[in-house]
């Protein structure tokens, strides 16, 4: 009769616990990186709420050249 070998000397187990022991060194190491590396801004003067990337209100950009605001009596003038 055979005896059994204890579990870890199996190659089953090592197997099975090796993919999410290394999906857990794979986000210790991605935190880390996030918090030792900071985001930086994309464009001075430029701010980010969310999702969404606008100009800083310190900065007023002009109006893009053709564009139909109606405030812009000259832009709506126009055909």
């Amino acid at each position: 009769m055979s005896q059994c070998k204890p579990w870890w000397k199996e190659p089953w187990p090592w197997l099975l616990i090796s993919g999410p022991a290394m999906a857990m060194m794979g986000c210790a190491v991605t935190i880390w990186v996030a918090m030792q590396h900071g985001d930086r801004p994309i464009i001075d003067g430029v701010v980010r709420q969310g999702l969404m990337i606008r100009q800083a209100a310190t900065a007023a950009a002009p109006a893009p050249h053709g564009t139909r605001d109606a405030g812009n009596t000259e832009a709506a003038a126009r055909p």
